[in-house]
C-alpha cells in the first residue's frame, strides 16, 4: 500500500495515510515535480497513463510523486524519477508551492510540492505504467501549447511550468 506523508497547515508532518484515501479526502500532504532540460533546452515531459487514479492521458512534467515517510525531498525527487523515466540526473532544488485542486472524479490534490531541475542527454526508459508517451519540447513551444491547449496538460504543470522556464 503506498502512502504519503500529510502535513498540518505550517508543513509540519503529522503522520502517514494510503495515497488513494488521502486524495479521497483531500488531506494536504508532501509531494514533488522533477522538470529535466536536455543540452538543447528542450524539456522532458510525460503523458501520463490513462489508468492513473487522476489526470490519466495529459501531459505534465518529467516526474511528480510524492516522498515516503522518513525520504527527503531530494531523494525521493532522484528514486522517482529513476523509476518512472529511467533518468538519473544530477538535481537541485529550485523552489516549492503549495495548490489544492479538485477534479470531476472526487479527488483532491492538496500538496505542499517541492520542485527539482536536472539536466539529461541520456536515453529515455519510461515505465509505461506511469508514462504511456513522453518527448522533448522546446520550451518557447510548450509555454505557447500551455496558453493554446491548456485541457491538454495536468493542473500543476500549468501552474508552475512558466516559473521552471525562467529558472534554468
Amino acid at each position: 500500500m503506498e502512502q504519503v506523508v500529510l502535513l498540518d497547515n505550517q508543513y509540519e508532518e503529522i503522520g502517514v495515510k494510503d495515497k488513494l484515501q488521502a486524495h479521497v479526502d483531500g488531506n494536504l500532504h508532501r509531494a514533488i515535480s522533477v522538470f529535466i532540460f536536455n543540452s538543447k533546452g528542450e524539456m522532458l515531459i510525460q503523458k501520463r497513463n490513462k489508468n492513473k487514479y487522476h489526470c490519466g492521458s495529459l501531459w505534465t512534467n518529467t516526474c511528480c510523486s510524492h516522498p515516503r515517510q522518513g525520504e527527503s525531498f531530494f531523494h525521493a525527487a532522484n528514486r522517482r524519477v529513476f523509476e518512472e523515466m529511467g533518468v538519473k540526473a544530477e538535481l537541485r532544488f529550485v523552489f516549492d508551492f503549495y495548490y489544492k485542486k479538485s477534479f470531476d472524479n472526487g479527488l483532491t490534490e492538496n500538496e505542499y510540492d517541492h520542485v527539482f531541475i536536472g539536466n539529461y542527454d541520456g536515453r529515455v526508459n519510461a515505465d509505461f505504467n506511469e508514462a504511456e508517451d513522453w518527448k522533448w519540447v522546446d520550451t518557447d513551444w510548450l509555454i505557447n501549447d500551455l496558453f493554446e491547449n491548456p485541457e491538454n496538460y495536468t493542473y500543476w504543470f500549468k501552474k508552475v511550468c512558466r516559473k521552471v522556464v525562467e529558472s534554468v
